[in-house]
């Protein structure tokens, strides 16, 4: 907690950086592949075109209607009252557009809706895949509140624009170029006076849209930082660690300070373009004034010269109608272009994620583990050393030459001092990480040359920290086989010394554990997960210090689960408390990331090496 600070403004400097990167160059297809997010839709993008031509055109129709109320029916040049059946007629005309109109645009709106939100859906649902993808190592220097945001908040910022993308666009530029074509049909002067200013605007909505991109992009980040400062502090191991420390006012001032931030921002962000829409808004309101000026000039001159004025009352009445319909759609286009360029900043983020590639992939001619050609349970490794992804190629590797062999059925234990490497070797068995020299080689095969799911299907995992969901004890244990039956799940617990302590609850099997299991004592917790590892039923058993953080008592209940989950499977074991691993086949002694001592417990204690001194050292502590 007390780095606190210093988090929310590493946060900051990233997204400043962001903010000076959201004016550079487009990521090359990147509107491209927005588009290609429809593709699914084409069958409903063509109902949504063929509505919007329909509905776009159909409004400019009224107008002309209009002109012809004005000069043949209410003023008609023919008589001296105006036609009563053609006015009727054409009043009920436009009355029958506008209904069928506004039937068309609810059905409009519907398929609209229904595929933008598909696709927003879509997205979210490939991130999130993209995500599940990625290795551990990834998860491991990414902050959860980042990938959080990106699932929402990015994700949530653009869903607007994808579920008007398609409909804004089509139905408003058909708008605006259809009143432009009859604008011209009545009068081609009239039509240049209106859009005069129409470049101008334009090349100024190009500038705010720039602007409105880098506040965007700084907005997100700051929504992803006050997403990742609830995540760590309002969880339950955040929210006890400031109890704790009484670090609570720190950690709102620390909220507030980002929360100041992203009110300032929003703020700008929301008030970015306002004047220009303003502009906007005056220009094309104030056309029909000027467009009844230039009509008086030029009707004037007309009768100067002996001529009848080619502008009528209905002309000018028609015009100024669709000019008004012009100046709606037109700003919903603008509107669009910037919500467009401010989204870029946000499809950006997002397509960084969905672009990232798993360190850990499987190669096309992988093998299943069932297909490999040893047997099931061996665990060998050759050589091996690793260096997590990003580090230094001049430091010291995790691990460095590592070779042991475990034959199926085996108990092998790692022990050492803290930051040995022990942890990395028993993930590096489950190919949870790869190896960056050597070979890890399961059921005798490269694990580079099997299906990394097959691997995960034979391996069971009890690690210290054990993590729950917040759910019922059945629905945590089902975790690891969905269609176990309640007879399975009680000779499971019972296996792992746990059926007895479940069936005092209240509630059984039907308990609610909490978050990350807050409800339960870390040794009903560990037991649970045996019971679940057991559940899974995996030929190889990987046990991360899964005692190393309990009490005596919890120690022994849980050990005596572990021993018997144990039997009848190889077991890759990480240790610190040394007697939970003296009857091993072998004791492998870990340090600076090398195998230094290797044999059974009197074999290393008569050595008189790491492990005798270790075993000494712990003897005195009990």
């Amino acid at each position: 907690m007390g780095g606190g600070s210093g988090r929310g403004v590493a946060g900051r400097d990233e997204a400043a950086q962001r903010a000076r990167n959201a004016d550079a160059p487009e990521i090359p297809h990147l509107w491209r592949r927005v588009l290609a997010m429809f593709a699914p839709y084409k069958a409903s993008l063509v109902v949504t075109a063929v509505l919007v031509v329909i509905t776009a055109s159909a409004g400019v129709i009224p107008p002309l209607i209009v002109e012809r109320i004005f000069d043949n029916a209410l003023f008609p040049a023919d008589q001296a009252g105006p036609h009563l059946t053609l006015l009727t007629e054409l009043v009920l005309l436009v009355i029958v557009i506008f209904l069928i109109t506004a039937a068309l645009s609810v059905w409009q709106t519907y398929v609209t809706a229904t595929v933008g939100n598909n696709v927003t859906g879509d997205l979210r649902t490939r991130l999130f895949d993209k995500l599940q993808s990625m290795d551990l190592a990834f998860f491991t220097r990414t902050r959860t509140g980042d990938i959080q945001s990106r699932l929402s908040n990015d994700v949530g910022g653009v869903s607007g624009v994808l579920t008007t993308f398609v409909s804004s666009i089509l139905g408003n530029s058909v708008t605006v170029l259809a009143s432009l074509v009859a604008m011209i049909v009545l009068d081609w002067r009239l039509t240049l006076v209106a859009i005069v200013m129409m470049p101008v605007l334009v090349l100024v909505q190009r500038r705010v849209g720039q602007v409105r991109a880098r506040l965007a992009s700084r907005t997100q980040e700051s929504l992803s930082e006050m997403t990742a400062i609830t995540q760590e502090t309002l969880s339950v191991s955040g929210i006890l660690l400031s109890k704790v420390h009484n670090r609570q006012r720190l950690e709102s001032e620390r909220y507030a300070a980002e929360n100041a931030n992203q009110i300032d921002l929003q703020v700008r962000l929301s008030m970015s373009g306002q004047w220009f829409f303003g502009l906007v808004t005056v220009i094309m309101s104030s056309v029909p004034a000027v467009i009844y000026l230039v009509s008086g000039f030029l009707i004037a001159r007309s009768l100067d010269q002996g001529f009848d004025p080619s502008i009528t009352a209905g002309t000018i009445v028609a015009f100024t109608a669709i000019q008004g319909r012009l100046l709606f759609p037109l700003m919903a286009l603008m509107r669009v272009a910037l919500e467009v360029q401010t989204s870029r900043a946000l499809f950006a983020r997002i397509f960084e994620y969905l672009d990232l590639t798993p360190d850990i992939v499987d190669s096309a001619d992988a093998i299943a583990v069932a297909d490999a050609p040893g047997p099931l349970g061996s665990v060998k490794f050759e050589d091996v050393s690793f260096r997590y992804p990003g580090a230094a190629e001049d430091s010291r590797p995790t691990l460095n030459d590592v070779s042991f062999e475990v034959q199926p059925g085996q108990t092998a234990a790692f022990v050492g001092p803290s930051g040995a490497g022990k942890t990395t070797i028993v993930y590096l068995a489950a190919r949870l990480h790869e190896a960056s020299a050597g070979s890890v080689q399961f059921a005798g095969a490269d694990v580079r040359d099997l299906t990394h799911a097959s691997i995960v299907d034979e391996v069971g995992v009890v690690s210290q920290e054990t993590y729950l969901f917040h759910a019922t004890i059945a629905q945590n244990l089902r975790y690891a086989k969905p269609d176990a039956t309640d007879a399975e799940l009680e000779e499971a617990c019972r296996a792992a010394n746990i059926h007895e302590q479940i069936e005092s609850f209240e509630d059984g099997y039907d308990t609610v554990v909490g978050e990350r299991g807050y409800r339960l004592s870390g040794g009903e917790k560990q037991r649970i997960a045996i019971a679940r590892v057991l559940l899974k039923d995996p030929p190889v058993l990987l046990l991360d210090e899964a005692t190393s953080a309990l009490d005596t008592v919890s120690e022994r209940v849980v050990q005596t689960a572990l021993d018997r989950a144990a039997r009848g499977r190889t077991t890759l074991v990480v240790a610190h408390r040394l007697s939970t691993i003296r009857d091993a086949d072998v004791i492998h002694v870990v340090e600076g990331g090398r195998i230094v001592e290797s044999g059974t417990h009197p074999d290393l204690v008569a050595a008189d090496g790491l492990y005798a001194r270790l075993a000494r050292d712990q003897a005195t502590e009990h």
